[in-house]
């Protein structure tokens, strides 16, 4: 699925070091204010023969205009800001904290397309990109889209992509100005800065040139399910009403994108579905053709195409849980038996991505939980490992434009390394640092300690966990604060990154815990199957898990642990303060995925029949039953809950609004404590939350301040 009766207290945190300022901030007089109270419309649902009453349906409105919701939720929201008034201090201190960490006048590495080098930056003052380009043997800069200037007077903007055609000339990008993920593409004469009049709406934000620089491939969303389903392909100076559907997925279990191989002898569609993967292929050269699949889509086969001379590189899962490297013959891609093994698949290493260069094959893996990158030259197939001094981080393939390019340019970044990018020559005798981000304030790496450590969960499991903290307010006692973070669905794994925002709690005594629970793909995808349909509960008993787990190896004091999830993290949350509340002196559910059984019983909702695979099918009895019996806004119960805030927005288009705000209602209904409940609703922005390079830090030192507050009291 994929902003308070002001008691304040001086601040003093357990093992956190907060200066005198912020604790005077802490001094205020108590502000009654009332909590709103939805009003109850029992709704009866039934089915399988059983019924369930939902008091708050009736705060759905697909059209976000109903005057009494917008209502409801304002009140919600004014609530949670006047509960939270006495924070504001601390969050302007937190705020400036991390604002004061980045560079104003950063930009991205340049790379060299087609004769031209590119860079995005960001300026002073500016919160969103400028991108710009100039001509090898030149030295003037061209503007080529800057969003700043785009996005003025708009509550929000967002770019999707930014495409130059591939004879320079012209400028395809799409925005989205509502937060739907709903992109419009516009196109830009770079020789003479004019708009050309095409513009194409309803578009999944994705654009893709053919080699004639006047074709453009684009897929439209469906206005319901916000599902992109159907690709066409646009000659610029025609009309939008004109173009030409070249393909449509009818099965609304499957996502679809597009792409185009790094060779460019092809324009790709991609058919994805949680279990099923494929592609299908058209000829760069001849828009006008038609796309042939590779190779036919099968349930439980996943398989992705590189070109490479007249053959293809495969990665895929056949005959392979942790997926493997094949390579066929062109003419014979669309027979599996013929696919051979270039790196076979093993039981403890995952493969996740891939890059095939026409010297040397590149690729990402992830050993008993921990990645790492291979090189297999192609003129020997020796294969060698890319080395890096930390055990513990996260490697990727970056932005890489040249099919014929002699390095590879990887991402890279640990908990305590900030986001850097290299470029490393195919034989590996060569790794250039080509930046670092720079992390104003005085950071100092040395300063901070990354780890992974096991940790039991209740059926013997053991679940990693990545843990950060700082050496001078670490001493292992048990009397640190400590925030736990988990996603643990989709097989998404979350990687050691380094967060600029996390150093705000991490300096002030936190100890943060990222935990690689069932769901994700840590350890490889039975980890992934392990953790959804139905046996989806083992990711909400391995968190609750590695909890106590933390508490007993004195990582956290045991009334100081925080936890933090979104979206289908935020369902985590939901089932985990049901199952043990009194673990959690806060928990903050982002845009939380808390109405399941509603949801994926109603198919007009973005994205549910795309999840089936994920939950299962609640039209089914088994799945029904076992859904209803971890969903978290049909298990809230008479029982005291932790101090809960809770974020959505108005226009999310993963999880909806709604499902956050019946599940506050009835929180608010049920709960027999007096722990703060906070309900914050940007009425602006979607499931990303706000647009811009800053703004965004707001609402994160918004959440930090809840906590840190919690602990004053």
């Amino acid at each position: 699925m994929k902003k308070f009766a002001l008691l304040l207290l001086p601040v003093y945190l357990t093992g956190c070091s907060v200066d005198n300022e912020e604790a005077e901030q802490s001094v205020a007089q108590e502000v009654k204010v009332a909590a709103p109270v939805a009003k109850k419309v029992p709704k009866k649902m039934q089915i399988h023969g059983d019924e369930r009453i939902d008091n708050y349906y009736w705060l759905r409105d697909d059209t976000r205009s109903d005057p009494e919701i917008l209502a409801h939720l304002q009140a919600e929201e004014d609530y949670a800001m006047a509960k939270l008034a006495h924070t504001q201090k601390l969050q302007d201190t937190l705020y400036d904290e991390m604002i004061g960490r980045l560079k104003k006048d950063d930009s991205s590495v340049p790379y060299t397309k087609n004769g031209y080098t590119y860079q995005s930056k960001f300026v002073t003052g500016g919160e969103y990109r400028i991108y710009s380009r100039v001509k090898q043997g030149e030295s003037e800069e061209q503007v080529l889209l800057d969003a700043n200037v785009l996005a003025e007077g708009k509550d929000y903007y967002a770019n999707g992509s930014v495409e130059v055609s591939p004879d320079n000339s012209l400028l395809a990008y799409s925005e989205d100005m509502v937060s739907r993920r709903i992109y419009t593409i516009k196109f830009k004469n770079l020789d003479t800065g004019d708009m050309l009049s095409d513009e194409l709406t309803g578009t999944n934000g994705q654009i893709i040139w053919a080699n004639d620089s006047k074709t453009v491939f684009y897929i439209r969303k469906d206005p319901t399910t916000l599902l992109g389903y159907q690709v066409y392909r646009h000659t610029l100076g025609t009309s939008q009403d004109d173009d030409v559907l070249m393909y449509e997925e009818t099965d609304k279990s499957f996502y679809t994108w597009i792409g185009k191989s790094l060779d460019n002898q092809y324009i790709e569609i991609f058919h994805n579905s949680t279990v099923s993967l494929g592609v299908s292929l058209l000829d760069a050269n001849n828009p006008q053709g038609e796309f042939k699949v590779a190779h036919a889509i099968e349930r439980d086969l996943e398989y992705s195409v590189q070109p490479h001379g007249d053959q293809f590189y495969i990665l895929t899962n056949l005959n392979a849980k942790n997926f493997k490297i094949a390579k066929v013959a062109k003419a014979d891609v669309a027979d599996k038996s013929k696919w051979q093994d270039v790196v076979e698949h093993r039981d403890d290493t995952l493969i996740s991505d891939m890059l095939v260069l026409n010297d040397a094959l590149v690729y990402v893996q992830r050993e008993n939980g921990l990645m790492g990158m291979r090189v297999m030259d192609l003129n020997t197939n020796k294969v060698a490992p890319v080395e890096f001094d930390e055990s513990l981080y996260s490697v990727y393939l970056h932005t890489n434009v040249d099919f014929n390019a002699q390095q590879v340019r990887v991402g890279y970044q640990s908990m305590t390394t900030p986001r850097s990018v290299y470029d490393i020559s195919l034989d590996l005798t060569s790794i250039d640092l080509k930046k670092q981000d720079e992390v104003l304030g005085g950071y100092d790496a040395k300063q901070y300690h990354s780890e992974r450590i096991m940790m039991k969960a209740r059926d013997g499991a053991d679940v990693p966990v990545s843990v950060l903290y700082k050496k001078d307010m670490f001493k292992g006692d048990g009397n640190n604060p400590l925030l736990q973070y988990a996603y643990g669905s989709y097989g998404s794994t979350n990687d050691p990154s380094f967060s600029d925002s996390i150093i705000s709690l991490v300096d002030r005594g936190f100890v943060y815990a990222v935990a690689h629970i069932r769901g994700s793909s840590m350890l490889g995808r039975k980890w992934y199957d392990d953790g959804k349909l139905l046996h989806k509960k083992n990711t909400f008993n391995d968190f609750v898990d590695v909890t106590r787990e933390l508490v007993k190896g004195k990582y956290g004091a045991q009334d100081e642990i925080f936890a933090y999830g979104g979206s289908a993290g935020g369902l985590l949350m939901g089932a985990v303060i049901n199952q043990a509340p009194e673990l959690y002196r806060g928990v903050v559910a982002a845009v939380p995925f808390v109405d399941v059984v509603t949801t994926m019983l109603d198919a007009s909702i973005p994205l549910t029949t795309n999840e089936y695979d994920e939950w299962g099918n609640p039209n089914e009895q088994a799945y029904y039953e076992y859904m209803l019996s971890y969903s978290p806004y049909d298990n809230v119960e008479a029982k005291a809950y932790p101090n809960l805030l809770v974020t959505t927005g108005l226009h999310d288009s993963q999880v909806q609004y709604f499902e956050p705000a019946k599940w506050v209602a009835k929180l608010r209904e049920m709960k027999t404590d007096d722990n703060e409940l906070l309900f914050h609703i940007n009425m602006e922005a979607g499931h990303g939350g706000v647009s811009g390079r800053y703004k965004r830090y707001k609402d994160r030192a918004l959440v930090f301040a809840f906590m840190l507050d919690l602990l004053s009291q």
